[in-house]
């Protein structure tokens, strides 16, 4: 059972803030997203060719769920940032048990066409500070990346700093290969995505 990358998340406490933040740093244009009205979010989706980044937020115009968000969103303060990855699996069920304890329960979701089942945490806080990837599988063939517009994007190299970066990379390293992902120790957590875009080397935090 091994994962595969699936797309990066920026978090924001206002979608349209988000969107402009990346579209400042990489240059490109996001297209559009959608609704999630089991979490009461929304996003913007820009492809990467096979990945994909979604900028997500609390939707103020859906009610405020009775559970935790995912990517723990419901604590989120500050500016737009890069937060969280995901990685897709064949069998959420699978991924699970070989992945850290906490991890969560899988939830059967949909968004208009696309549905997949997500493994979101009882408190919404992933694993190593949301360092560890959330994990989706989805049913059928439809997949975001497919459709998204071609942006000329890539991402190159996203490096993960963690006080636990040993742990971490230990818990990855039977179940998830991807050079594109470097995992180094740091004083705490702190995301940094580059990507080769039309305007050259791009970088997001």
């Amino acid at each position: 059972m091994m994962l595969r990358f699936d797309h990066l998340a920026v978090s924001a406490l206002d979608l349209a803030e988000g969107v402009a933040a990346v579209e400042a740093a990489l240059g490109v244009a996001l297209a559009r997203g959608g609704q999630h009205p089991h979490m009461a979010t929304h996003n913007r989706l820009l492809g990467l060719g096979d990945l994909y980044l979604e900028v997500i937020a609390a939707d103020p115009a859906q009610i405020a769920p009775l559970w935790p968000r995912w990517f723990d969103l419901d604590n989120f303060e500050g500016s737009a940032r890069l937060t969280n990855w995901v990685a897709c699996c064949d069998s959420i069920s699978a991924a699970v048990a070989a992945s850290p304890e906490g991890l969560g329960i899988p939830l059967a979701l949909q968004r208009g066409d696309y549905r997949w089942q997500m493994v979101v945490p009882s408190d919404g806080k992933l694993p190593f500070d949301g360092c560890f990837p959330a994990l989706i599988e989805w049913a059928g063939s439809l997949h975001p990346a497919q459709s998204l517009p071609e942006s000329g994007a890539r991402l190159q190299r996203l490096e993960i700093a963690h006080p636990q970066a040993q742990a971490l990379n230990a818990a990855l390293a039977s179940i998830f290969t991807d050079r594109r992902v470097v995992i180094v120790p740091g004083v705490a957590k702190a995301m940094r995505a580059t990507f080769t875009t039309p305007h050259g080397l791009r970088v997001l935090e």
